[in-house]
């Protein structure tokens, strides 16, 4: 396996999450406007999910070059929708140092960033004056599972952990927690399953009837409490 090569076979499941995918994205889109940089693009599920039009470019960055290959049929369709897409096969590190970008995004991919702290600070020196900086992540370490360990994993974060990674000339815009009541399906596969990964079976009553009710009561309890943890930052 080269470095860049993903382990995880899990993005394909997820693919099919579209109650989730729908959700999460609700949520995040304020926030993505203009020329967006999203780090980690994987198949392109998250920049389908995403694109709206207030934005006016999208880079994918993806270092496997077979994820990198999906990609390009998920830009394709956009493409043909009037977007603008371009797919990198690279790192943060290797883009140009005076590219910059209105909003920058990690969607399920600081977690496998073992210097997740120097990555951030990286990746907060191509933000525009404005631009934000938003990270989502799977929360709380205490939920950690041999799942996490199958696809690259190196840690879960909290609210609290998350915002600690702040890089400096970014202030805090928010932090708050999704799907409080797949929480509870994280929480059992944890202490009863400890499965190294779900099967379509699981994923499918996941997102078609726990996610659902995760968008009802999310909102009542004021996003204080689920499996996915999400944090912004401006510039």
């Amino acid at each position: 396996m080269s470095e860049y090569e993903y382990p995880g076979g899990e993005l394909a499941l997820f693919a099919h999450a579209r109650n989730w995918k729908s959700y999460f994205a609700e949520r995040l889109r304020p926030h993505v406007r203009g020329a967006v940089l999203e780090v980690g693009a994987g198949m392109g599920e998250t920049t389908t999910a995403l694109w709206h039009g207030g934005v006016s470019s999208w880079t994918c960055l993806e270092p496997d070059p077979t994820l990198a290959s999906a990609i390009d049929r998920a830009a394709s369709a956009l493409t043909a929708r009037g977007a603008t897409v371009k797919v990198q096969a690279c790192t943060t590190a290797e883009i140009e140092s005076g590219a910059r970008f209105d909003t920058i995004l990690y969607v399920d991919v600081l977690e496998h960033i073992a210097e997740d702290r120097a990555e951030l600070a990286r990746a907060a020196a191509h933000l525009a004056p404005g631009g934000r900086l938003v990270v989502l992540s799977p929360a709380h370490q205490k939920l950690f599972t041999p799942f996490d360990a199958a696809i690259g994993h190196h840690r879960r974060y909290s609210a609290e952990t998350l915002s600690a990674l702040g890089p400096a000339g970014l202030r805090a815009l928010d932090v708050f927690y999704l799907d409080s009541v797949g929480l509870l399906a994280s929480l059992a596969n944890r202490l009863l399953l400890r499965q190294s990964m779900p099967t379509p079976g699981q994923i499918a009553v996941w997102d078609r009837v726990l996610v659902p009710i995760s968008v009802r009561l999310d909102a009542r309890i004021g996003f204080r409490l689920g499996k996915t943890v999400v944090a912004v930052w401006e510039k």
